[in-house]
C-alpha cells in the first residue's frame, strides 16, 4: 500500500514537472501596428509559428500609431510603425526600445478611372497638387499634357486618404512636403494631418480601407502600399522622381531607392525624395519596435528567433508579396541590434 501510495505521488511529481516544463515552453508573443507590412508580417508569423515549437505569434493590424500606443501602454510585447518611434515616445520606455527595419515598401498612388486606362503617368508637381485640392479634374490640361495617348474623362477627382494615425500618411506627406513646399506649408506631413475639408476628400482607415475605397469609387486615387495593390488588382500610376523619369513600382526601382541612402547606426533611415534615375520616388523603410530589458528570458529568445527567421526566410518571399528584401548590410546590422533584445 505505502509502495502504491510512493509510485502514485512520484507520478503526479512527474506530471507537474512536466506539465511545468510544457508551459514555460509556450511562449505567446502578441504585437500590433502598421498595416502597411500587415500582409507580409502575417505570412511571417503564421510560417514562424508553425516551424517554431511552442511559440505563437499574434499580430493586429491596427495602424502605426495605435500599435506605438500599444507598446507605451504595455499591453503587446512589440510594435510595428512605417515612420520610426519619436525621440519623446523612445524616452516613455524605461526598459529601452530597439527599433529593427524588417523590410521596406512603396506606396503607390492606386485610380480608378472608367475604361482602365493604363499607364497613367503623373508628374510631381500633378500628384503633389491633386492631394493638396489643387487639382481636382482629370482632364485637367497638365494630366493630358502629361498622357496624350489616353481619354481622360472629364469627371471630378475623389481623393482617399488615411482616417486613422498612419506611419503609411508619415511618409507619402513627408515625401509631398519634400517635393511641393506650399504642401509643405499649408498641410505639413506626419502620422495624421488635416487634410482638405470638401466633399472630394474621402477617409478610409488602413491601407486596405484605402483600397477598398478606391475600387468602389469611380475616379478615385489614393495612396497604398505596393502590395496591397498587386493583391487587389487596382490600377497604379507611374510616377516622376527626383531625376525626372516615370518609373513603375517594383523590387529593382525599390532597391535603387534604397541604394541611395545609408543606413545610420540607430538603424533610422528616411528617404523622403530619394536620388537616381532608376529610383521609385516614394519607397520606405517600416520598423518593428521591441523592448531592450522585457523581463522574460523566454519571450526575449523568441523574439529574436523571430526577427532571425524574418531576416532569412522572411526575405525570401518579400518580392513576390510587393516589398522590397533588405539589402545584405542592412540584415547585417539588424541581426547585430537583435541582440540587444533581452
Amino acid at each position: 500500500m505505502i509502495r502504491l501510495m510512493k509510485s502514485a505521488a512520484l507520478a503526479v511529481a512527474v506530471s507537474l514537472c512536466a506539465t511545468s516544463a510544457f508551459a514555460a515552453e509556450n511562449v505567446r508573443l502578441t504585437g500590433s501596428g502598421a498595416s502597411f507590412p500587415a500582409p507580409i508580417y502575417l505570412t511571417w508569423f503564421k510560417d514562424f509559428s508553425k516551424n517554431t515549437a511552442g511559440v505563437t505569434v499574434d499580430y493586429q493590424s491596427k495602424g502605426s500609431g495605435a500599435g506605438v500606443q500599444d507598446f507605451l501602454n504595455k499591453t503587446v510585447d512589440f510594435a510595428a510603425s512605417d515612420s520610426a518611434m519619436s525621440e519623446a515616445d523612445i524616452a516613455k520606455v524605461g526598459e529601452g526600445v530597439q527599433l529593427l527595419p524588417m523590410t521596406a515598401g512603396e506606396i503607390v498612388l492606386a485610380y480608378h478611372l472608367p475604361g482602365n486606362p493604363q499607364g497613367l503617368k503623373l508628374p510631381r508637381d500633378v500628384y503633389s497638387n491633386i492631394f493638396l485640392g489643387k487639382i481636382t479634374k482629370w482632364n485637367d490640361p497638365q494630366i493630358v499634357a502629361a498622357n496624350p495617348e489616353l481619354q481622360l474623362p472629364d469627371m471630378p477627382i475623389t481623393v482617399v486618404v488615411r482616417a486613422d494615425s498612419s506611419g503609411t500618411n508619415a511618409v507619402f506627406t513627408k515625401h509631398l512636403s519634400a517635393i511641393n513646399p506650399a504642401f509643405k506649408q499649408e498641410l505639413g506631413e506626419g502620422n495624421t494631418v488635416n487634410w482638405p475639408a470638401t466633399d472630394k476628400f474621402i477617409k478610409s482607415p488602413k491601407n486596405d480601407g484605402v483600397t477598398a475605397t478606391v475600387r468602389q469609387t469611380p475616379g478615385a486615387i489614393g495612396y497604398i502600399e505596393y502590395g496591397f495593390a498587386k493583391l487587389a488588382k487596382v490600377d497604379f500610376a507611374q510616377l516622376q522622381n527626383k531625376a525626372g523619369q516615370y518609373v513603375v513600382p517594383n523590387a529593382e526601382s525599390g532597391a535603387e531607392a534604397l541604394a541611395a541612402v545609408k543606413m545610420p547606426e540607430n538603424l533610422v533611415a528616411s528617404l523622403p525624395d530619394p536620388e537616381g534615375a532608376k529610383s521609385y520616388p516614394i519607397t520606405s523603410y517600416t520598423w518593428m519596435i521591441f523592448r531592450k530589458d522585457n523581463g522574460n528570458p523566454a519571450k526575449a529568445k523568441a523574439m529574436r528567433e523571430m526577427v532571425e527567421y524574418s531576416l532569412t526566410e522572411g526575405q525570401k518571399i518579400a518580392d513576390s508579396m510587393g516589398y522590397i528584401p533588405l539589402p545584405p548590410s542592412v540584415v547585417d546590422q539588424v541581426r547585430k541590434a537583435s541582440a540587444n533584445i533581452q
